[in-house]
Formats: C-alpha cells, sequence, structure tokens
C-alpha cells in the first residue's frame, strides 16, 4: 500500500508551520496536569492523584496510538484530524466537571487518546515533505510539538495558582476547537491509495514489529529515554513542594519555559540525521539524558534542576527527532503504522516510567528517583552504541 501523495512532493512552510503549532497544541493537553497535581489531591481529597493521573494519561495516549493512530492509513487524513481534535475538545469538559478521582481518571485516559491527534499530524509532515528534506520536516514539527509540551506545564501551573485545576480544562477545550479549524483550513486532502480495512491494518501491525528490528531498537530506545523524561517531570512539582525548596505549582510550571531551551536544537537534530544518519545523534542523546540526571543528583538545588531540566529535554528530544527520521525511513508507505508502534511503545515507557518514579518518590525520596531516571538512559545509551553501524544506519531506505 502507497500513500497518494499531493501535487507537489514539497511542503510549504506556511502549512509546516501550522502542522507544528497544531501538533504542540494537542500534545499539550496530555502535560496540563503535571504541575497541578498537588492541587488537584487536595481539591479532591484523595492523595492518589499524583500516580494515577498523569500515569492515566499517559497510558490512555498509548492507547490511542494503538488504536487510532492507524487510521491515518485507512481514512483521509485530514478530515481524521479534524474530528479527532473536536473529540478531544469534548474529553477536555469531562475533564473539567470531574466530581472525584474515577470520573477524573476515566477523563484523563481519554483525553490522552484523542490527545494523539498530534501523532497524526508528524507522519503526515514526513509524507509531505521532500525525501531529502524529510529529518527537517520532522524535526520542525517536534519543535512545535516539543514546545507544547514544555510550555504546557508553565500555562497550567500559572492558570491553576490563579483560578484553579478546573479552570485549565476549561481553557484547553475550545483551543482544540481552534485546532480542528486551522487544520481544516491548512493541510491539503489526503486520501490513502489502497485503504485497508481495519482489522487488516491492526494485523499488519504484529508483521511490522516482528520484521523490522531497526524499528523495535529505536522504539524500545526512545521508550527508556521518555520513561526517564517522564520520571522527572511527574516529580517535579512535589520536588519543588519541599521544606528546603518551598515552590509552587506556578513555579513548576516556569520549568517548561527553562526545558524550552532545547527544543530549538530539535531541527538541527534532523538536518544532521539527514546528512549523516541518525545513529550518532541518538546515541549522544542518550548519553546526554544520562548527564542529566548526574547533576539533578549532585546539584540538588534550584539551580541544578534548572541547568539539569535543559540538558535532560536537548537529550531526549534529539534523539526523538532522529529515531523517528530513522523509522520513516523503512517503509515510506507504511507511516502511520510504523508511527503507532513507535510511539506505542514509547508512552508506554513514559507511563511506566511515571508510576515507578512515584514509588521511588514515596520509599527512597528524591535520590530515589536520581537512581531511577539515570539507569534508563544507560540502556538506551549500550542499545543505540551495540547496534551503532553508521553508514548501513544512516542508509535508510527513501
Amino acid at each position: 500500500m502507497a500513500d497518494h501523495s499531493v501535487s507537489s512532493p514539497h511542503l510549504p512552510k506556511r502549512t509546516l508551520f501550522a502542522m507544528a503549532l497544531a501538533a504542540g497544541l494537542a500534545v499539550a493537553n496530555i502535560y496540563y496536569n503535571q504541575p497541578m497535581l498537588d492541587l488537584m489531591s487536595h481539591s479532591l481529597g484523595d492523595a492518589r492523584v499524583s500516580g494515577w493521573i498523569p500515569t492515566l494519561t499517559q497510558l490512555g495516549y498509548a492507547a490511542g496510538l494503538l488504536l487510532l493512530l492507524p487510521l491515518g492509513d485507512m481514512f483521509e487524513r485530514r478530515r481524521l484530524i479534524v474530528v479527532q481534535f473536536l473529540l478531544l475538545a469534548v474529553a477536555l469538559m469531562l475533564a473539567a466537571v470531574a466530581p472525584g478521582l474515577t470520573a477524573l481518571a476515566l477523563a484523563s485516559m481519554l483525553v490522552g487518546a484523542t490527545a494523539t491527534v498530534a501523532q497524526q499530524i508528524v507522519p503526515f509532515a514526513a509524507i509531505l515533505a521532500a525525501p531529502e528534506k524529510r529529518g527537517a520536516a520532522i524535526g520542525s514539527v517536534m519543535s512545535g510539538l516539543l514546545t507544547g509540551i514544555l510550555l504546557s506545564r508553565t500555562l497550567a501551573g500559572l492558570i491553576s495558582s490563579i483560578s484553579g485545576w478546573r479552570s485549565m480544562f476549561w481553557m484547553a477545550a475550545p483551543v482544540a476547537v481552534l485546532g480542528a479549524i486551522l487544520m481544516q483550513r491548512s493541510l491539503p486532502a489526503h486520501h490513502p491509495r489502497h485503504p485497508l480495512r481495519y482489522g487488516e491494518l491492526m494485523a499488519s501491525l504484529g508483521k511490522l514489529w516482528t520484521g523490522e528490528p531497526a524499528l523495535r531498537r529505536a522504539a524500545m530506545t526512545q521508550a527508556l529515554l521518555f520513561a526517564s523524561f517522564s520520571a522527572f517531570w511527574t516529580m517535579l512539582a512535589l520536588r519543588l513542594a519541599q521544606p528546603s525548596l518551598n515552590l509552587g505549582a506556578a513555579v513548576a510550571g516556569l520549568f517548561g519555559i527553562v526545558g524550552a531551551v532545547g527544543v530549538a536544537m530539535a531541527p538541527i537534530a534532523g538536518r544532521v540525521a539527514d546528512r549523516k544518519g541518525p545513529a550518532p545523534v541518538i546515541a549522544l542523546g542518550a548519553a546526554t539524558t544520562i548527564f542529566a540526571w548526574i547533576i539533578f543528583a549532585f546539584m540538588p538545588g534550584l539551580w541544578g534542576l534548572v541547568v539539569g531540566v535543559i540538558v535532560l529535554d536537548f537529550g531526549v528530544q534529539i534523539a526523538l527527532v532522529s529515531n523517528q527520521h530513522l523509522i520513516y525511513g523503512i517503509h515510506p508507505e507504511y507511516k502511520s503504522r510504523l508511527n503507532t508502534l513507535f510511539m506505542t511503545t514509547m508512552f508506554v515507557g513514559g507511563a511506566l516510567g511515571s508510576l515507578v518514579a512515584s514509588w521511588a518518590w514515596s520509599r527512597y525520596g528524591w535520590t530515589g528517583v536520581c537512581v531511577f531516571g539515570g539507569v534508563l538512559p544507560l540502556g538506551a545509551l549500550a542499545t543505540s552504541l551495540l547496534h551503532w553501524r553508521p553508514r548501513r544506519v544512516a542508509g535508510v531506505v527513501e
């Protein structure tokens, strides 16, 4: 099966910008809860919020990636993206009115599942871009997506500190509607040339996973890095609230602006991957993530957190862009399904990272979180180095 491309293989800058903006607006919704966990726990009177809500939101995202993302190889892509944005708005309103932990948990899973519209946009950019500019196009959209991840915490921290956590979800719902309008007006129509039935799509996922070792390595490497990333961001608000720092949700949110410094490197990573192959960039990202946790462990004050989060976000982001560059070259006609397998694995890793980090925090405090967060990228680095074949990896099938 191959996608029926639009008339021009080149992606206009205005369309690329709109896709980057929409991806950021979509993915931001799964991270709004992180700086608000302490407020949500007190509001609902349930300490389980800090463990349940970020974990279930990311599991919802992983489920959406597995069950919804393959639809990009089945339906017209622009219409699918618009509809999914509208469903996201409904899920956000359900979160805003949730009366207790159970209702909020279910709404959070729906928010996570529908927010996967961001990952419908990323492979669409890879399809529309010329092959020799695919890495740069992915990097540009990922810059928007990663900026949404980071600034979502800043916005949520500020809004929740002023008017409560429910206000953040109420504000996010109309923004999702605006995302639908933006995509309807900006994207070209794009139909799969030979659309499959849903059962056939899902059955093909297993064949892709078992038949492509490069896909498995990329997915597992990024899952380890994203688990490390999620461990830090899930525990940050609780770390800042400790008596030694005594800082609230607004400050936790401001760390998103600090971390956004690393986002500027995503397009650069994509261009390097276009020229030299993704393998060296992936290894660099894993090594940088290890260094971030060394900073967190040995500089436990506020400045250590500031420096460490810049290093952490830089490392995880450049590895992500490079891994996506790699997988999209495996089978150009299966981009949605490749992204399904890659991102589902990554977000399962993120959810487990949040869950285990919560346990490590409860048992061993910040030291336990640092040990856990630092061990994960060691595995990613070992995997990337053991299978580094510079020219073979660089020569992915176009």
